[in-house]
């Protein structure tokens, strides 16, 4: 998803896509996590058409909690959550044997170079910069969809 160029900037590069990639095989369970309530309910909305079975949650603690009994397979995490930022939450979950394996996608208005090293230091799958780039979202879903059934 990303690689360093010869002055190590890490740059965006877009996966191929496959013929596995042109659709989800089955409705995957998604909680949508961000104190934004419009920008939350645009992607529940996005994601609930292709399909999807999505829970919205504004709260970091409330959403923790959530994930932990609930067991999605994907949690789309905002960085910038107040009480707990979406960081410390992917730490978390990945500390626990039950979600330590969940691919947890931050979906976050940070975009440096410096914000995605520390979103992958803190065991994101993949960062994705706001707006969301439905395209990259869909990949993203349908690989981990056909990877999991």
């Amino acid at each position: 998803m990303f690689h360093a160029d010869d002055q190590g900037t890490l740059l965006a590069v877009p996966p191929p896509a496959t013929e596995a990639d042109t659709g989800t095989e089955r409705p995957l369970k998604i909680p949508v996590v961000d104190d934004n309530t419009d920008a939350a309910l645009m992607l529940a909305m996005y994601l609930e058409t292709a399909g999807h079975d999505v829970l919205v949650e504004h709260g970091s603690i409330q959403a923790l909690g959530r994930v932990r009994t609930d067991l999605p397979d994907v949690c789309l995490l905002d960085i910038g959550l107040p009480e707990m930022n979406g960081d410390e939450m992917a730490r978390r979950l990945r500390a626990e044997p039950a979600t330590a394996k969940l691919m947890l996608l931050a979906v976050t208005g940070y975009g440096q170079a410096q914000d995605i090293e520390n979103s992958m230091a803190a065991g994101y799958s993949h960062h994705l910069v706001k707006p969301v780039d439905t395209a990259e979202l869909d990949r993203l879903l349908a690989r981990h969809a056909h990877a999991h059934s």
